[in-house]
């Protein structure tokens, strides 16, 4: 006879999500099981995703600040790369932090149930191998995976999605990037480090189509130095697995070359959420026209025990916001009146220079007709920044005209995303651009950036020039 596994709360999916939700449900006195198709907790995110790239990211900057450490009259030799070592050191931090999740779970006694699972009602799932849980209240917190167009599915491993591409199974003598969006930058920037030729292919007229211009111009100028080319407004209409490499056909107005060859392809076009598989419908719940769960502001489906967080509850698709959904979902499970009610969600674009931004963006301000006043401190007059000869940065922030509240930030510059806290605490305590003027900031650093912004809202700041009579 198949085990019946009986809990209070099931948790489908142990990502950032999901396990924030389990942990904080068991802290709150209920019995939780944690199912994950994963040996264990952490999801995409921790094993195959942000925390494997930004590892890499590290050492992709360690090699360019090496390269231009000459600017400062320190110079290096060619780095010898160990491509096992660079792999190795990811695994190491990916192993350490699930081990330490494994043991946070077994503290607060929670069950975790490995195997891949599926609703067979809407009060149980049938999870491979292990039987069956029967719950009182459900979490459901799959995630997303790599989106890959029909046209990719060639029966290579030369051509790669995210999670492929930080196997790192060698440096490609010419890698093609398709997709110019935060994934394809990022790790288009690690092998070109390494010292790969690449190519990114957008189909739109820039790189990261979602974010504001004036903070990607910065981004795409030192890019141009480090790829070998950045083709706009172009597609990949076609690639042939060939015995020199991966032959595409390119279509756009600046490509010279149309049926150029790579050793390997990254496809890095978007992702898709986990909701395929689940036996939703054994469950009652219902996808949206995009593959999403609808939920409501406290995370609960149409079913009313079940909830949805993460990737599968739809956009921004990032960790930091499912976490968030997490425990809102677990309070009001208990019964608390948690909403998800936030002002700003903060995004970060881990290249060199980094991208950050939270609230309003001036794209969104524009295209909904809300007015704001824009004010920019360039970092040529940060102290900071030109000790560290990186002064092609910019703080953003846009303010409302009639009382001053800070609505959106954003910034583009190295450490950026270490800076959007603060931003992030400002829209969400409604601080005015005075508020932040009269905030003392320690010098020099690049948070000043932020202060002095917020001086230009009145025209003073200290370090840029003063506002015309």
């Amino acid at each position: 006879m198949a085990q019946v596994i009986e809990t209070q709360v099931a948790v489908l999916g142990a990502g950032p999500g999901g396990y924030a939700a389990a942990f904080l449900a068991a802290d709150l006195g209920k019995k939780v099981a944690l199912i994950e198709a994963g040996p264990k907790p952490g999801g995409t995110c921790l094993n195959v995703g942000c925390i494997p790239s930004k590892a890499v990211l590290h050492v992709a900057k360690l090699i360019q600040d090496a390269k231009e450490a000459a600017h400062f009259g320190v110079k290096f030799g060619d780095p010898k790369i160990d491509i096992n070592l660079v792999r190795g050191h990811w695994q190491n931090v990916v192993s350490t932090l699930s081990t330490n999740l494994g043991r946070l779970c077994d503290a607060r006694k929670i069950n975790f149930v490995q195997g891949i699972g599926k609703f067979t009602s809407p009060n149980t799932i049938e999870v491979e191998g292990k039987g069956t849980v029967k719950f009182e209240q459900c979490i459901i917190a799959t995630g997303s995976s790599p989106a890959k167009p029909p046209s990719f599915n060639l029966p290579t491993d030369r051509i790669m999605d995210s999670t492929g591409a930080l196997k790192l199974q060698d440096i490609p003598g010419k890698l093609l990037v398709v997709g110019g969006g935060y994934i394809g930058l990022e790790l288009g920037f690690v092998y070109a480090s390494l010292g790969s030729k690449v190519t990114v292919v957008e189909m739109t007229d820039g790189l990261l189509p979602g974010a504001d211009r004036d903070l990607v111009v910065p981004l795409n100028r030192r890019l141009e130095s480090i790829f070998h080319k950045i083709y706009l407004k172009t597609k990949v209409a076609k690639v042939e697995d060939t015995s020199k490499g991966i032959k595409a056909t390119l279509e756009g107005p600046e490509v010279t070359e149309k049926e150029p060859v790579f050793d390997r392809v990254l496809v890095s076009v978007g992702r898709r959420p986990n909701t395929g598989n689940l036996g939703l419908d054994k469950a009652g719940i219902t996808l949206d026209a995009k593959g999403f769960i609808p939920v409501d502001e406290q995370r609960r489906t149409q079913v009313p025990h079940i909830y949805a967080i993460g990737d599968v509850a739809g956009e921004p698709m990032l960790a930091h916001k499912a976490s968030y959904e997490g425990k809102i979902a677990a309070e009001a499970i208990l019964g608390e009146p948690s909403v998800y009610d936030v002002r700003a969600v903060p995004a970060v674009v881990f290249t060199d220079p980094e991208i950050a931004w939270c609230g309003l963006t001036e794209n969104e301000a524009n295209a909904r007709g809300i007015e704001v006043k824009r004010v920019r401190f360039p970092w040529a007059g940060s102290g900071r920044a030109m000790t560290r000869k990186r002064t092609e940065g910019l703080t953003k922030l846009l303010v409302d005209p009639k009382t001053e509240r800070i609505l959106g930030v954003g910034i583009v510059g190295v450490d950026a995303g270490e800076m959007i806290g603060e931003a992030m605490l400002a829209i969400e305590m409604g601080a005015s651009a005075r508020d932040l003027a009269m905030t003392m900031h320690a010098h020099p650093t690049l948070s000043e950036t932020i202060a002095e912004a917020a001086e230009s809202v009145f025209g003073h700041p200290t370090h840029a020039m003063p506002k015309k009579a």
